[in-house]
């Protein structure tokens, strides 16, 4: 199964301020979500993002904050997205394929992919977006993630899956603005 820009949403789950600094190579998750945020835009694919407990977590971090449209983004308490009960009726929230980042994979980027999982979609976990305080809990997840179902993905092979096919105009676009 492939991406494909007309059916994905790129999800990128709580990287807030707060929480930031504690992630493990944070400051690799937020540039390659900012990434896939930019590509994203340039390939007509939706975003979603969520944020925890902003009270106490803090927003998105400032530099995918800017990239993500406000009323895309949905507060929540319950650590999974999808028990929220808001994230389909967000713009692009109907789309069946859900292409994920954020932090803590353990934790609520876990739970969201295995209520989505649940829900019927399909979902892909971009390896290199997303983080955890400890190494450890990142791999057990993107491990119990892939056995029930999620593909495990990088930012490239989405980049590629979206745009399809070479020699088009946006391929040539995205190629030099992104792909090096």
């Amino acid at each position: 199964m492939l991406m494909r820009a007309p059916q994905s949403v790129l999800l990128v789950v709580d990287i807030q301020e707060r929480l930031a600094p504690a992630i493990h190579d944070s400051d690799a998750v937020i540039a390659n979500t900012a990434w896939l945020l930019q590509v994203a835009a340039k390939v007509g694919v939706p975003v979603l993002a969520t944020e925890q407990y902003p009270a106490g977590l803090g927003v998105t971090v400032p530099a995918l904050r800017s990239l993500i449209p406000a009323e895309a983004i949905a507060e929540k308490t319950h650590f999974s997205a999808v028990a929220e009960g808001n994230l389909f009726d967000l713009p692009g929230g109907e789309r069946r394929q859900y292409v994920v980042t954020g932090t803590e994979t353990h934790v609520c980027v876990l739970q969201t992919v295995m209520d989505l999982l649940a829900e019927g979609r399909q979902v892909f976990v971009v390896a290199e977006a997303v983080g955890s305080r400890k190494p450890a809990d990142k791999e057990l997840a993107l491990e119990r993630m892939r056995a029930a179902g999620a593909r495990i993905v990088s930012r490239e092979m989405v980049a590629f899956e979206w745009l399809h096919r070479a020699g088009t105009d946006l391929f040539r676009a995205v190629s030099r603005d992104f792909i090096r």
